[in-house]
């Protein structure tokens, strides 16, 4: 007989917590990143636009490459649930070899057509020299991420979310510091190195990352890096959920990154104002995102004890759980509202354009939060053709048509995060519902 999981506040906060921590490790890079070149003292405002361009092209590799860490991550809480876990050990290795082998593929096709890229994203003079540079470096960082990221997926599907937090703090501290130390130098010790600098700190905190997670993987696990044949049977529903993330990514990159080409088309401080706003944004996501990591990681074991009772209770409480969170950060957000933009830009025109849209950043946060814990409940569940195809339905038939509409109605850069705002309530809605019909006729009267 299987043990019974407790759902409990002291757990879901165990998990959430360090994984919070963890989640904003990748937005803090951003942040920093465009805080510091934000305020640089020569082409500033070009600097923060570049950082922004190539960001959002980065991220779009990152998530749609990186989504092998949800299918092991919910592969292994399956398995860790139905204790069984001694069948799955030889699988993470192979994974993780064609994850990164894929991405090194990628890595070398987009080299040589760095230019080609940045100007379909409408980049173009200085801004597109600087997109060039910055990404020329930063790009070699891309197999290190996917690597760190497949590593938190095994940890994570092990229940375990304070290693994850290790390494993110060490990886954005270390950038925080090497980004002022390379960025503006040190008077007679380095010179200033201006954008290549925060390229150049960003890509030595991700081998740092990498290595700690190689280390930590090898010194307190069983499961080994190096592929072993036969190939695992799960291998195959591994590539499938994968892949059904995969397009899900496209679908997800393809709003965010058509919302940096209509903000860069605006002009320079309109992509400088959606710069520090989509990184506030994503930097919300993750926050709240940490009860969505425990909502995986307990959903999927959940899922393969058959506990369908606990699994509801779960996603009651996460989902309360976030609400606090969220409320928390629009409560900051409001209080805070005039001076949050002076913190990455020292430019009065991107500050006013910015200021003018924050709010709809601000109120997007209830219904981002919703789809976020959802989200991370059924990626849990193995649920990824369905999260698919909500990604399909909420870019292409919801953010798709509200971002040109409200570009013929000349609502500007309000119309793009407008649009974010359709789009993540198309995403939450069909979530609730999904949820709701699958697994309410599954509770057990006790």
């Amino acid at each position: 007989m299987r043990s019974r999981i407790t759902v409990t506040r002291k757990k879901i906060n165990s998990l959430a917590v360090p994984a919070i921590i963890a989640g904003i490790a990748e937005p803090v890079l951003s942040i920093t990143d465009t805080a510091v070149v934000g305020n640089i003292p020569v082409d500033g405002l070009e600097s923060l636009a570049a950082v922004g361009i190539v960001g959002s092209f980065l991220s779009m590799l990152i998530w749609i490459l990186g989504q092998t860490r949800s299918a092991i991550s919910a592969l292994i809480s399956q398995y860790l649930g139905a204790e069984k876990l001694d069948e799955i050990k030889t699988l993470p290795a192979q994974a993780i070899f064609f994850n990164i082998l894929l991405s090194v593929l990628v890595l070398l096709s987009t080299i040589f057509i760095i230019e080609e890229i940045f100007l379909l994203l409408n980049a173009s003079g200085k801004i597109l020299e600087y997109c060039i540079s910055y990404y020329s470096i930063r790009v070699w960082g891309f197999p290190l991420t996917l690597f760190v990221f497949a590593v938190m997926g095994i940890f994570r599907g092990l229940q375990n979310t304070f290693y994850p937090m290790m390494i993110a703090i060490v990886g954005a501290s270390l950038n925080i510091l090497l980004d002022f130390i390379l960025v503006y130098g040190i008077e007679g010790v380095i010179v200033p190195m201006y954008l290549e600098g925060a390229a150049w700190a960003s890509l030595i905190a991700q081998a740092v990352m990498a290595v700690i997670a190689l280390v930590l993987l090898v010194r307190t696990t069983d499961i080994r890096l190096v592929p072993r044949f036969p190939v695992h049977p799960e291998l195959k529903n591994l590539v499938f959920m994968s892949l059904n993330l995969f397009v899900r990514a496209i679908a997800l990159n393809a709003a965010l990154i058509l919302a940096v080409r209509e903000a860069t088309d605006l002009g320079d401080r309109y992509i400088g104002a959606h710069t520090i706003a989509i990184n506030l944004w994503l930097f919300a996501a993750f926050f709240i995102d940490g009860y969505a990591a425990a909502g995986n990681i307990m959903g999927g074991r959940l899922l393969g004890a058959r506990d369908y009772n606990g699994l509801w209770r779960l996603a009651k409480k996460v989902t309360k759980y976030g609400a606090y969170v969220c409320g928390l950060l629009m409560v900051l957000a409001f209080l805070f509202y005039d001076d949050v933009g002076t913190i990455f830009s020292n430019d009065r025109s991107v500050l006013t354009t910015f200021n003018a849209i924050f709010f709809l950043v601000i109120l997007g946060l209830p219904v981002n939060m919703v789809a976020f814990v959802l989200d991370g409940i059924f990626k849990g569940l193995g649920e990824m053709k369905f999260l698919r195809n909500v990604l399909l339905a909420a870019t292409f038939l919801g953010f798709v048509p509200v971002l040109f509409f409200t570009k013929f109605m000349g609502w500007g850069i309000s119309g793009i995060w407008i649009a974010f705002l359709v789009w993540m309530a198309i995403r939450g809605g069909a979530l609730v519902w999904k949820f709701r019909v699958k697994f309410r006729p599954l509770l057990q009267k006790v």
